[in-house]
């Protein structure tokens, strides 16, 4: 049945491309494409350090993914047309009732749920002269939003957007999403977003997010200024203003990285009023193989930072399990990388990094927490196992929040395969 699925999976998402390729075989549209394959094992251990009968003490389960995608090129002519497609299968290798809900798998606590799942879509692009329009299924890379991928398959938008880089230096980006697709989800359904009033409003979601912005480069490509807005519907709007400069020093590369949001209440405020505004500072140093960095990370304003369900904020403290954005909260960070192709090893990298936030208010009284990451990763360079990846993701957070303390362990090991 798992073989029979995936090949289902794989079917209809090519199926789309193929049907086209009769009407559209021109040069580019075929030399241009590109398609691959990767094979992502995935094993999850949560420890939530909790021997209570009644609660749950751990989360562990170990699944197989396999995720397909395909970019097709433009055909030729004033205006190119072309399609995007993606297929995802999840089988099951291990869980159990009171061990579910990793987020590997669509099921939760006291419910393994099914052995597998299986999603699909594509989107249709138009390209005119540097202007790229999509419509469908879309996984935007953006800093106003960022679909998310930390677990077996990734999270999917449907919806439209655009990207103009009609100006030298300059992109701009705007669109419209309706729907998500949850990374442990078959199906589609209304956005959704963090941190709203803790509790207080469950569930509320919006079938539009509408965002706008860009950025420019200059000085030969090492500083970039972005501004962006974002707006899920009758929930909260945000605006986003961005610095990035790297300053190359004899063998040293210095660089900063700086972001402030700024969000309130829209529409209908089906969350309730909200004011926020968030700091964000990344400052980084590389020598040959070793990079230092420093961050820190401000929560002002009334209320939690807002940001959409699973995506990736744009904000240098959110990490592996927490993401340092309660109100009033304030964090520090220190990370130390290293590649290890400099001594001989291409493919081997590691980073280390310590997160330490306070502020906020836990019980009428200040509350603390912090986390530490120990990450390490190896990609096979060439020969018969070439692009066979091997990462290793340890956690440990200690929380006076709901949080509390956990100790968690991921081990991933993905195998990409190119088809065109």
């Amino acid at each position: 049945m798992s073989t029979t699925r995936l090949a289902q999976a794989v079917a209809f998402a090519t199926l789309g491309a193929s049907l086209t390729l009769p009407s559209l075989a021109h040069a580019e549209f075929i030399k241009d494409s590109k398609a691959s394959l990767e094979l992502r094992n995935f094993y999850m251990n949560r420890d939530f350090r909790n021997s209570a009968a009644d609660k749950q003490s751990k989360a562990e389960e170990w699944a197989q993914g396999a995720i397909l995608k395909i970019e097709s090129g433009f055909t030729e002519g004033t205006v190119g047309f072309g399609l995007d497609a993606y297929a995802g299968l999840g089988l099951k290798l291990d869980s159990s009732d009171d061990r579910a809900g990793t987020g590997l798998l669509p099921n939760s606590f006291n419910n393994e749920g099914p052995g597998e799942y299986s999603e699909a879509t594509a989107a249709l692009k138009v390209k005119m002269s540097k202007t790229v329009a999509k419509v469908g299924g879309l996984m935007p890379k953006l800093p106003i939003v960022s679909s998310g991928d930390s677990r077996l398959l990734p999270q999917v938008f449907n919806g439209g957007m655009i990207n103009s880089q009609e100006i030298d230096g300059l992109s701009l980006n705007g669109g419209q999403l309706r729907e998500v697709n949850f990374r442990n989800s078959t199906d589609s359904q209304d956005i959704t977003a963090t941190n709203f009033s803790g509790t207080n409003f469950p569930g509320v979601q919006s079938d539009r997010y509408n965002f706008a912005g860009g950025d420019y480069k200059f000085n030969s490509g090492n500083t970039t200024v972005g501004l962006w807005y974002g707006e899920l519907e009758d929930i909260y709007d945000q605006k986003l203003y961005n610095l990035v400069h790297i300053q190359p020093i004899g063998d040293w590369k210095l660089g900063a990285n700086l972001a402030y949001f700024d969000s309130q209440d829209n529409g209908k405020k089906l969350a309730g009023k909200l004011d926020n505004d968030l700091t964000s500072v990344n400052l980084w140093a590389g020598l040959g193989a070793h990079t230092f960095r420093l961050g820190y990370q401000e929560v002002g304003g009334d209320n939690a930072f807002p940001f959409l369900s699973e995506t990736d904020p744009y904000i240098v403290n959110y990490l592996q399990i927490l993401d340092f954005t309660r109100k009033d909260e304030k964090s520090w960070q220190a990370r130390y990388d290293i590649n290890f192709a400099t001594y001989g090893v291409p493919g081997l990298t590691a980073f280390v990094r310590y997160v330490t936030g306070d502020g906020f208010e836990v019980a009428n009284q200040n509350g603390k927490e912090w986390e530490r990451d120990l990450d390490i990763s190896y990609v096979v360079q060439e020969g018969p196992l070439k692009n066979l990846g091997v990462r290793w993701r340890n956690a440990m957070v200690r929380s006076d929040a709901s949080t509390g303390e956990l100790d968690e362990n991921r081990l991933i090991v993905s195998y990409s395969i190119p088809l065109l």
